[in-house]
């Protein structure tokens, strides 16, 4: 990768990926499946929207065009944010590293310039038109995302993510 602007996006989206491990790490099981706010969602929901609804989706689907992976992953689960108790903490996360690797290959591969290669109808009229916009719509959520985890660790066991490194 020689593009300098695509290079620091991406220095970005792993930033707060690693944020997203780091803020995570050290809590257990129970905590991880905890819900600590009003719509049920828990940190290892976070973390599994953001491997399937997120990377996957984005960069798989919508980048890449495999929207097959969408119909398949809905088969297994249909609602991300809610891990099912047979899903075990070591599969979302291997499963959050593995959709990252993909779609770091995905990024390193496509033009910023590039169109989508696949655009589902339930988004209406809105749309991203360029891979760029696509990859700042992730970096966006992936870091709105990191700041939600921030709130719900500290609600959990008091840690903040400043207080982490």
């Amino acid at each position: 990768m020689t593009n300098p602007e695509k290079e620091a996006l991406l220095l970005q989206l792993t930033a707060q990926r690693e944020h997203i491990l780091g803020a995570t790490n050290g809590l257990d099981e129970a905590a991880l499946r905890r819900p600590v706010l009003p719509s049920g969602w828990s940190c290892l929901g976070l973390v599994n929207h953001l491997a399937i609804d997120v990377e996957r989706f984005w960069f798989g689907a919508v980048v890449k065009g495999d929207d097959g992976i969408i119909s398949e992953e809905t088969d297994e689960q249909d609602d991300a944010w809610r891990v099912r108790p047979e899903v075990t903490v070591e599969a979302v996360f291997d499963g959050y590293r593995r959709e990252i690797e993909l779609a770091d290959a995905i990024i390193s591969s496509t033009s910023l310039e590039a169109p989508p290669a696949w655009w589902p109808d339930f988004f209406g009229d809105w749309r991203l038109n360029t891979f760029r916009e696509i990859l700042l719509h992730v970096l966006t959520e992936t870091a709105v995302h990191a700041g939600h985890l921030d709130a719900a660790c500290e609600l959990i066991d008091g840690r903040t993510w400043l207080t982490l490194t």
